[in-house]
């Protein structure tokens, strides 16, 4: 992170870090866990809340950034990894991240496309057994619009993010959800969240998860609305930047 953006002041729609420890990755292992050393010296654990392969963002030696697990939480590790910094761009890893941001932002009328609701409600059951991230009610012209949020931190070279990492079969039905929303006279939205500030754009990742890139294209026929932003990353805070264009 350079010194430019540490002294940046956060946008009113910033979401604000805990305090973080500056440590070097040793090793990301068993999906959820990474081996850190502390710039003091100590050898820990951290929880790393990320299910993906994290391809480009877990590489050993790289610096990364943890917060302190808050003494309530049943959680038998004392620190969560938050960040890693790669060559091109910091990378924020946790996955709970994307929906309290983008609720936020929401909130904070900083996305046109979904600005006007009055109300923006999180993790509302729908469809089958699923939740949906945000519902958005109290339009005046807008019918309710369900949003499904997606964490992508995969960039390669071409400096296009792509999603999934991984085979997904669960993002595949929270598209089909979406699209049946969309059916009911519902405004359905899959916002993919660029966890990163090096992504020139945003396109499915048809090598990792060929099934889903068509599925993501048969939903945006039938109406499901794609947006995709990039964010700024400091020390302070994370905030959407821009939106950044979708390639089909």
């Amino acid at each position: 992170m350079t010194t430019e953006s540490l002294s940046a002041a956060p946008p009113p729609a910033a979401l604000p870090w805990p305090p973080l420890v500056r440590g070097t990755l040793v090793r990301r292992y068993k999906r959820f866990l990474a081996d850190v050393m502390l710039d003091d010296g100590r050898d820990v654990t951290a929880h790393c809340p990320n299910s993906g392969s994290m391809h480009t963002c877990a590489t050993p030696g790289r610096p990364v950034w943890l917060s302190a697990t808050p003494t309530h939480s049943r959680r038998r590790l004392a620190w969560t990894w938050e960040i890693i910094d790669m060559p091109s761009s910091p990378v924020g890893v946790n996955t709970q991240v994307p929906n309290r941001l983008v609720h936020r932002a929401v909130e904070c009328k900083a996305i046109p496309a979904l600005a006007g609701y009055e109300t923006c409600r999180r993790e509302v059951p729908y469809g089958t057994r699923s939740r949906i991230d945000l519902l958005l009610t109290g339009h005046r012209a807008q019918p309710p619009s369900y949003v499904e949020v997606k964490n992508c931190t995969l960039v390669e070279n071409d400096g296009i993010a792509r999603f999934p990492d991984a085979v997904t079969s669960r993002g595949r039905k929270h598209l089909e959800e979406l699209a049946a929303q969309v059916a009911a006279g519902n405004r359905g939205v899959m916002l993919f969240l660029i966890q990163r500030m090096d992504a020139r754009g945003f396109r499915p990742a048809d090598d990792i998860d060929p099934d889903y890139g068509e599925t993501l294209r048969r939903v945006y026929n039938l109406g499901v609305e794609l947006l995709a932003f990039d964010v700024t990353i400091t020390r302070q805070a994370i905030s959407l930047r821009r939106e950044v264009p979708i390639h089909l």
